[in-house]
């Protein structure tokens, strides 16, 4: 195992496409672990994708275990893809790979995940909420998007309230959730 360095905005390798893994192997275990010992190194982060630790690859992991109210995880995902995403809700982001930023980003409410997990056994994920959130935001991570692209507006951090920066809680409005997390975190 190992603690990779995280690539930042401005490195045009978090603007490629990542290549499907063909076999889950030891080589692609490997990046699991090493995508999650560098997750847990980080203060707040609850999701990393391959890109954001400079591999091309099609591969994620995300760790909500830590949350309160609807512990979930850590996933461990090799060639990740939403087949399935229903309703809409507004979420203050952040991301490792965006340091200081925050933005407003519409995301799923709720989606369908079909991966691989480690040992290369087929998976399915009904996520909503923050996880729907979470799977959504990393899995873009694999196709060259960050967050600021789908960002309706977007925040340095600094600027905002203390208070503004440690809700985690979710408020419905109409159709729509609106949410807000801890925004250090990369999501």
């Amino acid at each position: 195992m190992a603690v990779r360095q995280i690539r930042e905005i401005g490195d045009n390798l978090l603007r490629k496409k990542s290549r499907p893994f063909e076999t889950v192997d030891d080589k692609a275990r490997q990046l699991l672990e090493d995508l999650y010992d560098t997750l847990k190194v980080t203060k707040d982060g609850v999701g990393l994708a391959a890109p954001q630790v400079g591999v091309l690859r099609r591969a994620i992991v995300v760790d909500l275990s830590m949350e309160e109210e609807n512990p979930q995880g850590p996933f461990f995902l090799i060639n990740p893809v939403i087949v399935k995403q229903s309703g809409s809700q507004v979420c203050r982001e952040g991301c490792l790979s965006v340091p200081g930023k925050l933005g407003d980003v519409t995301r799923p409410e709720k989606v369908t995940v079909e991966a691989l997990d480690k040992n290369g056994k087929k998976v399915k994920i009904k996520a909503e909420g923050l996880l729907a959130v979470v799977l959504s935001h990393e899995i873009d991570h694999l196709d060259g998007i960050l967050f600021v692209d789908k960002a309706t507006e977007i925040f340095d951090q600094d600027e905002l309230q203390e208070e503004e920066r440690w809700v985690i809680e979710y408020s419905i409005y109409g159709d729509s959730r609106v949410c807000t997390f801890n925004f250090g975190r990369d999501i």
